[in-house]
């Protein structure tokens, strides 16, 4: 049974400016930069990394990349929701033979309003049936516009295949529905960096934070602090890293948190269109937020 624990981080997308090419080399670098600075993992293709704008080729290539960066110990995962469950599945077993540790499964939410309990129900059975690695629900309101129930995660945390809930809802109330699902089987993640030492303590046993991008180490400081059972060291070491969470992930988004791994020295670099770049105003923002945080610039 797979372990998801610590604090894995969202890699995002690297391109070559003006192209807009993904950029492998500075992809690969990222990768390393973050497992030394401790974190348990990566997940490639997720919300932080641009999935919506990544064409297939690239998602394996960049999977292909981030697998062979990763020891053994350190577990990637494989974010393949799609529209539709054929492509969904799809994806799920392309990124088995690519070698993923498990995937997370964004819902579909283009047709939003028929994406009832009964729709997403058999979608996520589907893929769970379909899938030979183990499946992580992923509920992410603010791009998806609802938000799984508690009472359909319960029902889907029963099936042996579907391992874990990634929650980036920011709802300390929402989490506390899914943690009743909790089990030997069945891990509840956060989503929210900001939030990170409040969710360890009310049972969720792993993040998989954009925070931890570019505050790798504060962010691993943070869980092993909770690991160790010093649940207050954990919320101290949380408290100034709030505002910079809200600020540069939930405010300003992808291109905040790229020009946030420029500030600290990784391969941030450029979004691709229709997103744009902050402009010089926004990069300082980014960094005098860093540094307010007390997170060291290169």
């Amino acid at each position: 049974m797979i372990a998801l624990r610590g604090v894995f981080g969202p890699v995002i997308s690297t391109f070559v400016p003006g192209s807009e090419d993904f950029d492998l080399v500075a992809f690969r670098s990222n990768v390393r930069a973050h497992l030394a600075a401790g974190l348990n993992g990566v997940v490639v293709c997720g919300s932080t990394g641009e999935a919506a704008l990544l064409g297939e080729d690239e998602r394996r290539a960049a999977l292909d990349a981030a697998r062979a960066e990763t020891p053994a110990g350190k577990l990637v995962l494989m974010g393949v929701g799609a529209e539709s469950t054929r492509l969904t599945t799809q994806r799920a077993a392309d990124a088995a033979l690519a070698g993923a540790d498990a995937v997370l499964v964004v819902a579909p939410h283009y047709y939003s309003n028929a994406m009832t309990p009964a729709a997403l129900r058999a979608h996520y059975l589907r893929v769970a049936e379909a899938s030979t690695l183990p499946v992580v629900l992923y509920n992410i309101p603010k791009y998806m516009h609802f938000k799984l129930s508690p009472e359909l995660v319960a029902e889907l945390a029963q099936h042996a295949n579907i391992v874990g809930i990634k929650d980036s809802s920011g709802d300390l109330e929402l989490l506390g529905g899914y943690l009743q699902a909790r089990s030997e089987s069945f891990t509840v993640i956060t989503g929210n960096g900001g939030q990170l030492a409040t969710a360890l303590a009310q049972g969720a046993q792993a993040g998989i934070l954009a925070l931890s991008l570019f505050a790798g180490r504060e962010c691993a400081g943070v869980y092993a602090a909770h690991a160790r059972g010093d649940d207050a060291a954990a919320a101290a070491l949380q408290e100034p890293l709030k505002a910079v969470a809200a600020t540069v992930v939930g405010e300003i988004g992808v291109p905040g948190v790229k020009a946030a791994m420029d500030a600290v020295g990784l391969r941030g670099g450029v979004v691709r269109g229709p997103l744009r770049d902050l402009d010089a105003a926004g990069v300082a923002r980014v960094r005098d937020a860093l540094v307010a945080g007390g997170i060291a610039l290169a």
